[in-house]
């Protein structure tokens, strides 16, 4: 292979992997709320189109960036913690197709809430970070994509650090693993849920704005849930480290197919390929990569 086509190849893996990444800052929402409580929160989308928006209109309205980012993550964990509150509190110990659907009617309430709040209209988003290619080795990448990569380092740093030296997060810990045995020792699976819903509000501000400064804030920005679907079978629904890898795999798979495969077989790859290997994925491996596998006594 000649050093050009290694150079292209590389920048064609990073461009993946760093794409890939996005992709995993939305399933990490999913992960924590499905972790502890084994519900698929299908309303994740929705609360970070609902972060993306309060925030860039906040913006366009002249609060100052840093009080608008406050304000947002405010208002964020309440949206959480009400979600907890009123609506998941009250269907505990309901079938896991039960909560499923109450999520996905919350999907639809949080994005008909955001309308009314903000309005339909689509907003650009500027985070300050330049869209623009700089050269290391040969190799082209993406300043936001760093970015965004560096901020989704941050934020699982953060998230670790939370859940293994807090009070809170041991607990979280001990609920995702024996929730019967956390609640026999005096933990409140209240007060641990309620902390789990808050820090998905506050991933979803982050994917929120990340996405939003990619995309544009508009409400197709909710569907990028779907693409957080195929990251989560490969790695595991209830593995942070698993949303990563997923993501990364997700992200430098389908450029590699777009790039070496849509030639051969037509274009258009990229759109499905990571359902079609989240398929394989499911019929070899249904727990995924890092994800437990049930063993139920019969």
């Amino acid at each position: 292979m000649s050093d050009f086509d290694t150079l292209f190849l590389t920048e064609v893996v990073v461009g993946g992997l760093l794409s890939g990444v996005m992709y995993s800052l939305v399933a990490i929402g999913f992960v924590l709320i499905y972790k502890t409580s084994g519900v698929l929160n299908f309303a994740q989308g929705a609360m970070l189109l609902f972060a993306a928006l309060t925030f860039v209109s906040l913006v366009e309205r002249g609060v100052p960036f840093a009080l608008s980012l406050l304000a947002t993550l405010a208002v964020m964990a309440l949206l959480g913690l009400t979600i907890e509150r009123a609506v998941l509190r009250p269907l505990t110990n309901r079938p896991p197709i039960t909560l499923f659907m109450a999520t996905l009617g919350l999907s639809y309430v949080i994005e008909g809430g955001a309308q009314l709040l903000w309005g339909t209209q689509v907003h650009a988003l500027d985070l300050g970070i330049e869209d623009l290619p700089f050269d290391v080795g040969g190799v082209f990448i993406s300043q936001f994509d760093l970015f965004a990569a560096g901020a989704a380092a941050a934020m699982v740093a953060a998230l670790i650090a939370f859940f293994r030296y807090t009070r809170i997060g041991l607990a979280f810990r001990a609920v995702a693993d024996d929730p019967y045995a956390a609640l026999a020792v005096g933990l409140r699976l209240n007060v641990v849920w309620a902390s789990v819903w808050t820090a998905a509000g506050f991933v979803a501000l982050v994917a929120g704005l990340l996405w939003g400064a990619r995309l544009g804030v508009q409400f197709s920005l909710s569907l990028v849930v779907l693409k957080a679907l195929p990251v989560l079978v490969l790695g595991g629904f209830d593995s942070v480290l698993g949303a990563i890898v997923g993501g990364l795999v997700i992200g430098a798979g389908e450029k590699l197919a777009e790039v070496y495969l849509g030639p051969i077989i037509g274009g258009g790859i990229e759109s499905w390929f990571a359902y079609a290997l989240a398929l394989a994925f499911l019929l070899v491996r249904p727990s995924g990569l890092f994800g437990k596998t049930l063993v139920e006594r019969v």
